[in-house]
């Protein structure tokens, strides 16, 4: 099997029988979207996440059924259960100690790094955090994930129906928030 950029059914199965190439096609897809999700959700280590999230996927990979579309779900769906996991982790800590930025040595990515991972200096973090939490989770999974309306309703456990009354308040809560310069993408 030759490496390609789409996750197409053929491709999932290839990777539930344990294919190489699969498997890379599978990682290199999705977990950009995940780590995005992640991010966009105020996750703590949005990267740590990630990895847990295809180190679970990767051991139930073999008996997957639905094909690309039951992958996506799926990956989204221990996404979201390990985000719900890390907020109920950090709730329960004692509070963390202010930032003191002469003791980080991190330097900021470069800016081609971050047009390539949709970074923006915040703001969507920003707009997102304007939201209410489930019109986040929805927005976050819709345009982040890229899941499809049932995918969203399936991860979160809500009809296709609310879903889509959660997408339409927060498109037009941030759309007033945009109007009203209080958030600027």
């Amino acid at each position: 099997m030759s490496v390609t950029s789409t996750l197409d059914d053929a491709t999932v199965a290839a990777a539930s029988n344990g294919d190489a190439e699969a498997l890379t096609v599978v990682y290199t897809v999705l977990a950009p979207k995940v780590l995005g999700y992640l991010r966009g959700r105020g996750a703590e280590d949005p990267e740590g996440l990630t990895n847990e999230v295809f180190l679970h996927v990767l051991r139930r990979l073999e008996g997957l059924v639905g094909g690309a579309a039951g992958l996506r779900t799926f990956v989204f769906s221990v996404a979201h259960a390990r985000l719900v996991d890390d907020v109920r982790r950090r709730a329960r800590r004692p509070a963390e100690l202010p930032y003191e930025p002469e003791l980080d040595d991190r330097h900021e990515p470069s800016a081609e790094h971050a047009a390539e991972h949709g970074l923006r200096s915040g703001h969507l973090v920003q707009a997102l955090e304007q939201l209410n939490p489930d019109q986040r989770s929805v927005i976050s999974l819709r345009v982040l994930g890229d899941l499809s309306i049932e995918q969203t309703a399936q991860v979160l456990g809500k009809s296709a129906g609310a879903v889509k009354q959660l997408q339409r308040r927060g498109l037009l809560t941030l759309r007033s928030l945009l109007d009203a310069g209080e958030v600027a993408l």
